[in-house]
């Protein structure tokens, strides 16, 4: 079983990668920006950020905790998880992995607010940024999908974890949400810096993870499948 620290530290870290894939990315720039820009002060814009990282937060780590408390709740599936994880879950991070690594074209993308809906909440003001936030983290593409079902879910249910390491993972969504919304205070100039850096980041950063998914997949497979003393 992992260590609490490195669980939590890599629950966070796939919370923040999945906030830079490049849906949940374009998604949550063009979100601050629209809400941003009717806004008069910089404390205006950083409380609806604020609110905003929250709602999208939230929402993961609810998402995250209902699953896995359903998962825990039924005992004979908790029984057979518990007994059989380790088998499947070098496939499950093999595929994340491919995935992530985008060896594999799948293209798909859940909305759950049309644009005119999202027009109304971002001009609703900072509350409706909350709820604009929330709706927005339930929109998934496979990136996103990958890092949360293939996973968070596995790593969470490995750990007996149904709140901390949702948690984590839902703070590490709202990280780089709360600082497009600092920028966005300090001046537009600084978004387009930050952001052509950050998809460089992004992409190194998926590639790396990727990598990682695959050869604990594999490793996790070679030992609890065909049983190969490593």
């Amino acid at each position: 079983m992992m260590l609490p620290a490195a669980a939590v530290l890599t629950a966070l870290w796939l919370g923040i990668l999945t906030s830079i894939s490049p849906c949940p990315l374009a998604t949550n720039v063009a979100a601050m920006s629209f809400i941003g820009k009717d806004l008069a002060s910089a404390r205006r814009v950083l409380l609806t950020g604020v609110l905003y990282t929250l709602g999208r937060s939230l929402a993961y780590a609810v998402l995250a905790a209902l699953l896995i408390a359903g998962v825990f709740a039924i005992p004979q599936l908790s029984f057979w998880l518990s007994t059989y994880m380790n088998q499947f879950l070098g496939p499950i991070l093999i595929l994340a992995g491919i995935i992530v690594l985008g060896l594999v074209p799948i293209h798909f993308a859940t909305s759950c607010v049309s644009d005119k809906a999202g027009e109304r909440l971002g001009r609703s003001g900072s509350w409706g940024a909350g709820l604009l936030g929330i709706l927005f983290a339930l929109s998934f593409c496979p990136v996103s999908a990958a890092l949360f079902f293939g996973s968070l879910l596995p790593l969470a249910v490995k750990n007996g974890s149904s709140l901390l390491l949702p948690s984590a993972y839902g703070v590490g969504t709202g990280v780089p949400v709360f600082v497009f919304a600092v920028l966005i205070a300090l001046g537009a100039q600084w978004v387009n810096q930050v952001f052509k850096k950050l998809v460089r980041f992004a992409q190194w950063g998926r590639r790396i993870t990727g990598a990682i998914f695959v050869i604990v997949g594999v490793r996790y497979c070679l030992i609890y499948i065909f049983e190969v003393q490593l």
